[in-house]
């Protein structure tokens, strides 16, 4: 019998594996075994900044593998903010459940990171042997390090006492389920609820920077897959990035136009030139990914985009919107 605890699992990614699992053929590479429980344990369960609290949780569940999606998150504007909050809160949080997991011997760990562990100066394409090869982008210097501190810990826990705990890198991750609050959100979600209510104010469309900008999304429904993968066939302690290819870079108009087709917006669109646009682009390799799992299959951008933007109109009552004026 296994247990299979997600933390973190009302939020985007978790939310995501759970629809996997429950909609993938049994038995199949995806799909849930038999005589597995799967736990998606949500916030209200039990803070685990709390080492008490941590420990209940794992007591209740008995867990024998975890995956570790839990954090404190934000856009950028809250990450500049409160730097300290977003350091200490991810330490505690991190540590806790690695020396839960060890405690009650979890016989499996994957944690989640993301690509702004990776250096602010780098050589490009991003691969999983650059992360500490340098400082984080000063913007989110707080999180990076927590985040940067996991994969430590990982490699820690396996030598002194041969813990199979590893972590995953996704890239920038979209789907139903995700944050849509204007003010702290990222760029495909804050864009869909954007235009929405463009569309519904009858109101233009105008997106900040040039759109010239690339990214690499990744469908969350497709990165679930991939947390799944890792679980049954992965168990090196090195992490590995999840990601489309270098070759599937969108731009940020791209993301914009179709999200424009997705919405049905008919009125006026346009970009703001005098806003920063950021990096104008941060490939990661998924070399190490494909390698490994004999190639994936990816979600074609504007099919899961659809997707997304079906889900939000369908759930726009219950998304997480923030506070929004009518």
């Amino acid at each position: 019998m296994s247990v299979i605890l997600v933390t973190g699992g009302s939020g985007l990614v978790g939310k995501a594996i759970e629809h996997v699992i429950s909609t993938e053929p049994e038995g199949s590479r995806f799909g849930k075994k038999a005589g597995e429980t799967w736990i998606f344990a949500r916030s209200s369960e039990g803070d685990l900044r709390d080492p008490e609290q941590t420990r209940k949780l794992y007591e209740k569940y008995k867990p024998t593998h975890v995956i570790h999606l839990a954090a404190l998150v934000g856009g950028l504007f809250k990450n500049m903010k409160y730097k300290l909050t977003f350091l200490r809160d991810n330490i505690l949080i991190n540590d806790n459940v690695l020396q839960a997991s060890y405690e009650h011997k979890t016989q499996k760990v994957i944690s989640c990171l993301s690509t702004c562990v990776f250096p602010d100066k780098v050589e490009y394409p991003l691969d999983e042997t650059k992360i500490h090869s340098g400082p984080p982008h000063e913007s989110n210097f707080g999180y990076a390090h927590a985040k940067r501190m996991v994969d430590v810990q990982n490699h820690a826990y396996k030598e002194e006492f041969g813990c199979n705990f590893t972590s995953a890198i996704p890239t920038n991750v979209f789907g139903p389920h995700d944050n849509f609050d204007l003010e702290d959100s990222h760029v495909i979600p804050g864009l869909i609820h954007k235009c929405y209510l463009a569309k519904k104010n009858g109101t233009p469309f105008v997106v900040s920077g040039t759109g010239k900008p690339l990214r690499q999304f990744i469908f969350s429904y497709d990165l679930a897959k991939l947390f799944i993968w890792m679980l049954r066939e992965y168990d090196d302690v090195e992490p590995v990035i999840l990601s489309v290819g270098e070759d599937e870079e969108v731009s940020i108009k791209e993301v914009a136009d179709a999200i424009v087709k997705a919405v049905g917006f008919q009125g006026d669109y346009s970009f703001d030139t005098t806003r920063a646009d950021g990096q104008f682009r941060k490939p990661a390799s998924n070399k190490k990914l494909l390698s490994l799992t004999g190639g994936f299959q990816f979600t074609p951008f504007d099919q899961a985009l659809d997707l997304t933007v079906k889900w939000f109109l369908e759930n726009y009552s219950n998304a997480r919107i923030g506070n929004v004026k009518a």
